[in-house]
């Protein structure tokens, strides 16, 4: 078969009928019935191009699950006529990969191009990932790898330099709807009510095999309870809680946690409590966001609002009295409240400064002055001695005083903003500091 062949208005029937499941009735059969995509198969667009041009190339395909990643390695191997070889990350070992490796030899002693799909490639370790290299290097076969993980992170250098990577977007509401409809032609006794396709498009979030796994559910639980017209508390009842998960430990999450963290950071309650919610609905941990929540307020108001972390506690340890959903509740209030308070990084910066300082530099005694002196010996060698309580002192502070070391000089780690309540504590170091110069303390 040609490559251009694929793209051809002649599509082939959406597959064999019978038990199959949906979504693998569904499967594309070519190009022209694959869904979404369109900034990669759309006229000009790399992934098409490569297609027309006739010429295989290894490459990885990095997506969220259900947007096509396996079923373009198929149609791959069908314009080119190559033998497919599918191994699962997550069941294969070395004797699967020595046999695929095997049966590539004898298919190109018969002049026939290979193509090895590895779905899920970031679950193969650093070993069997090199593996593949000298293979995709002398040609033997044509590698195809199929990842829900950033290929930066998950695929060695070695194999991911020698790969083009593309990148599959989830499906649209109007590409979730448009595959609806082709799938409701295969289910002619199911008849849904409006408003019906958009929830479930919703619950999908992107994925077309789980729109296509949830309206089979549908239309199943509907013939056993005797329902042709299915409304959406038929289809709630099913689905009772179909939540749009993410892969706790993947991209998704972090994404989004990232998406969180700037939102609040810029001031933006709206679009904070949005992906908190996201969250919720994806079913992040509360706690873990709570946790979260709490480092914002030291990281991005600190001193600004110094209420800000008292309320982020307060709420984590709400949540943990009241649990879901009614402890919700309590980490969006301080969610809302962090992104409107007054924002300040001083006291993050001035850590990680005094973290770099000490790091780099050796230690240094404590001066005599400020060490405590419990025993008589101790006061004999000085300790205490000479030390100004600061209560005695005018304004209780005891200007002119030094408190680092004696062979370091002064540092200043702490800058405050002019934001908030650092807008005061600002005004006040500087007084103190003018108290400073007026004892004859150097700047």
């Amino acid at each position: 078969m040609c490559p251009a062949d694929l793209f051809s208005d002649d599509a082939s029937p959406a597959g064999p009928p019978g038990t199959a499941p949906l979504a693998e009735r569904l499967r594309p059969r070519s190009l022209v019935e694959v869904v979404g995509q369109t900034h990669l198969l759309g006229a000009g667009r790399p992934l098409r191009l490569a297609f027309e041009s006739g010429k295989l190339h290894s490459m990885i395909l990095w997506g969220p699950p259900g947007v096509g990643k396996t079923t373009l390695a198929r149609l791959t191997a069908q314009a080119f006529a190559a033998d497919f070889i599918a191994l699962s990350a997550v069941l294969a070992g070395v004797k699967d990969i020595r046999e695929a490796v095997e049966r590539a030899r004898m298919n190109q002693s018969r002049g026939r191009a290979t193509i090895v799909f590895v779905d899920e490639v970031h679950r193969f370790n650093k070993a069997q990932q090199d593996a593949f290299l000298p293979h995709v290097e002398s040609g033997l076969f044509t590698f195809i790898g199929a990842t829900t993980e950033n290929p930066s992170f998950e695929v060695v250098g070695a194999l991911l330099s020698r790969t083009q990577v593309y990148v599959l977007k989830p499906l649209s509401q109007g590409e979730l709807a448009g595959l609806l409809q082709r799938a409701r032609s295969e289910l002619p006794d199911l008849h849904l009510d409006e408003g019906v396709d958009r929830l479930l498009a919703a619950c999908a979030d992107g994925d077309a095999r789980k729109l296509l796994n949830l309206l089979e559910q549908i239309a199943t639980a509907a013939q056993a309870a005797g329902v042709w017209q299915v409304d959406a508390g038929f289809v709630e009842s099913v689905l009772a809680q179909s939540l749009r998960r993410f892969d706790k430990g993947g991209d998704a999450f972090y994404d989004q946690i990232s998406a969180l963290h700037k939102s609040v950071r810029g001031s933006s309650p709206d679009a904070a409590l949005y992906w908190l919610v996201r969250m919720f609905d994806g079913g992040a941990d509360p706690r873990y966001l709570g946790r979260r929540l709490v480092r914002m307020a030291s990281e991005d108001i600190g001193l600004a609002d110094p209420r800000a972390l008292r309320l982020a506690l307060d709420a984590v340890e709400t949540y943990e009295r009241l649990g879901s959903p009614e402890g919700e509740l309590a980490l969006a209030e301080a969610c809302l409240y962090l992104a409107c308070a007054p924002k300040s990084n001083a006291v993050y910066a001035a850590y990680n400064a005094a973290r770099a300082f000490v790091r780099d530099h050796p230690s240094s005694d404590v001066p005599l002055h400020l060490r405590n002196a419990p025993t008589h010996l101790m006061q004999e060698l000085g300790h205490g001695r000479a030390y100004r309580y600061a209560h005695d002192e005018p304004e209780a502070y005891a200007a002119g005083e030094r408190y680092f070391p004696d062979d370091l000089a002064a540092q200043s780690f702490y800058v405050p903003t002019t934001r908030g309540l650092e807008s005061r504590i600002a005004e006040r170091l500087d007084h103190l500091r003018q108290l400073d110069r007026q004892a004859g303390k150097p700047d």
